[in-house]
C-alpha cells in the first residue's frame, strides 16, 4: 500500500530554492526555528504525553503476562482504554488498539467486508461504498478489495465543497441494498478540511443495517467525535494527530460488531487485532486524548482565529489565490486552510517555502517523484491545473500569529518565483 501521507504531508528536509545558497536562506522565525504549518500530517507531541511515555518506557512488562510486571502493564493499558473510550463516546470494550490510522482503516474495511461474506444471510454482499475524497488509507484498501477480493466498488460523488449529501448515499444504497457490504466516509477531509454530516450518513446506513465506518483521524479532539453519538459502526482515530506518539491508534468498534481479523497471532484485543500491546505508547495516547479533548473548545476557537488570519494574509499577499473547500465556519476544520495558486506547481511552492523555513504540504500525491493532481480537488470539480498547484496550511497547538505573519511575508516572492519557474 502506498504511504497514506504521500500526499506530501510530511515536511521535507530544508533545502535552498533554485539559485539561492543554502547558507544564505533566512529562517522564518526570529529565534531561528522553522515555522511549522503541517499539523494535519503530524502535530508535535504534548509535553505531558511525552513524559508519560518516557515514564512507562522505564518499566518492563508484557500486558499479556500473568506475573506482577505483566499485571501492572495490563492495568496501564486498561486504564488508558477507559480514558480513550470516555473521550470518544465508546465503551472500553469497544476500543481496539492498533498501530495507527492506516491499520485501523484496513481492519475496519477489510474485516467488515470479509464478515459480510460469511455472516448469516449476508453472503454475496460485494458492494463497497466510499467517497471519492477519502484518505489513501481507505482508497487503497478499497481498491485492493476490488482487485483481489471481488468487491464491487462505488465511489460516491461530493459537491464543490467536498461534502457528501445523505441523499446521494441513500440513492447509491437503494440501487440494491442487499448487496452493500460496508460504507466508509471520512469524518473530516485531510486536504481541504470539509466536515461531513456523519450522524446523518450513519443514520441512512443504519436504516438498511449496513456497517458504516468513518476515518475520524483528522476530526478527533478537534470536533466532538463520538462512536455512540454518531451512530457509526466503527471509527478510526490515531495518536500523532492529537499530540500523542506516532505508531499507536485505535479502531472504535460498536458492540456486537465482529470483523474478520487482518492479523492473526496471540489473540490480543478480543482476537480482533493480535500483537503485543505497546503499553508506553498506549498510555501516552490516553494522556494526549485526555489533554486535547479537555481543551477542545478553547483550542478550536484559537486555531480558527489563526486560520482566519492566515486566509486573510494569503489573500492579501496573492489576490488570485483560491481557497478550496467550505468557507470558514462549522463545515470546515478549524485549523485547515487549503489554497490553489494559479500558474504554480504545488511542489515548487512547497520547496521554495521550505527553503524559507516554512513547512506545509501540497495537495497532490507524488508517484515516483512526479506531481499528480489532488484526487480530492478533482473530485470537487477542479481542473487539473488547480488540482496540481495547491498547498495545505494546517495549524495546531504550537501555532502562533508570528507563524502566520511569517508566511504572509514571504509568500508573494515565493509565488512569483514559482510562476517564473513554470513558464
Amino acid at each position: 500500500m502506498s504511504n497514506p501521507e504521500c500526499i506530501s504531508a510530511r515536511p521535507v528536509p530544508a533545502v535552498a530554492a533554485p539559485g539561492v545558497a543554502a547558507a544564505s536562506v533566512p529562517l522564518a522565525r526570529a529565534d531561528g526555528s522553522p515555522v511549522y504549518l503541517d499539523h494535519a500530517a503530524t502535530t508535535p507531541i504534548l509535553p505531558e504525553a511525552l513524559a508519560a511515555m518516557v515514564d512507562e518506557l522505564a518499566h518492563t512488562g508484557n500486558p499479556s503476562s500473568l506475573h506482577n510486571s505483566g499485571r501492572r502493564a495490563r492495568r496501564v493499558v486498561e486504564e488508558s482504554r477507559e480514558v480513550i473510550a470516555q473521550a470518544f463516546g465508546a465503551r472500553p470494550s469497544e476500543v481496539i488498539f492498533t498501530s495507527g490510522g492506516t491499520e485501523a482503516d484496513n481492519l475496519a474495511i477489510k474485516g467488515l467486508y470479509w464478515a459480510s461474506q460469511t455472516g448469516a444471510g449476508r453472503t454475496g454482499r460485494r458492494r463497497v461504498l466510499a467517497t471519492s475524497i477519502e484518505h489513501h488509507a481507505v482508497l487503497d484498501c478499497v481498491q485492493w478489495l476490488a482487485e483481489y477480493q471481488g468487491a464491487c466498488v462505488e465511489w460516491l460523488g461530493v459537491d464543490d465543497a467536498g461534502r457528501l449529501s445523505p441523499e446521494v448515499l441513500r440513492a447509491a444504497i437503494e440501487r440494491d441494498p442487499a448487496s452493500v457490504a460496508v460504507i466508509s466516509v471520512m469524518w473530516a477531509n485531510n486536504e481541504v478540511g470539509t466536515i461531513q454530516p456523519i450522524s446523518e450518513l450513519a443514520a441512512v446506513a443504519r436504516e438498511y443495517q449496513i456497517p458504516f465506518h468513518s476515518d475520524a483521524v483528522q476530526a478527533a479532539c478537534q470536533l466532538p467525535v463520538s462512536l455512540a453519538g454518531s451512530g457509526a459502526t466503527a471509527l478510526t482515530v490515531t495518536a500523532h494527530k492529537i499530540g500523542g506518539p506516532v505508531g499507536i491508534g485505535a479502531l472504535l468498534l460498536a458492540r456486537g460488531t465482529e470483523p474478520v481479523p487482518v492479523l492473526h497471532g496471540g489473540g490480543q484485543e478480543r482476537d480482533i487485532r493480535s500483537g503485543t500491546l505497546d503499553m508506553p505508547a498506549i498510555r501516552a495516547f490516553a494522556v494526549a486524548v485526555e489533554a486535547a479533548c479537555a481543551r477542545r473548545d478553547e483550542y478550536a476557537v484559537q486555531v480558527a482565529r489563526l486560520r482566519d488570519r492566515l486566509i486573510a494574509r494569503v489573500r492579501s499577499a496573492v489576490p488570485d489565490a483560491i481557497l478550496n473547500g467550505p468557507d470558514p465556519g462549522p463545515d470546515r476544520l478549524p485549523g485547515n486552510a487549503h489554497f490553489s495558486f494559479p500558474g504554480c506547481e504545488g511542489d515548487a511552492l512547497l520547496m521554495l517555502l521550505d527553503a524559507r523555513g516554512i513547512a506545509c504540504s501540497t495537495g497532490s500525491a507524488c508517484t515516483a517523484g512526479i506531481a499528480q493532481p489532488s484526487h480530492v480537488l478533482l473530485a470537487m470539480g477542479a481542473d487539473r491545473a488547480r488540482a496540481t498547484g495547491s498547498l495545505r496550511f494546517s495549524l495546531g497547538h504550537t501555532s502562533t500569529e508570528q507563524d502566520v505573519d511569517a508566511l504572509g511575508a514571504v509568500l508573494p516572492e515565493v509565488v512569483e518565483r514559482a510562476r517564473r519557474a513554470g513558464r
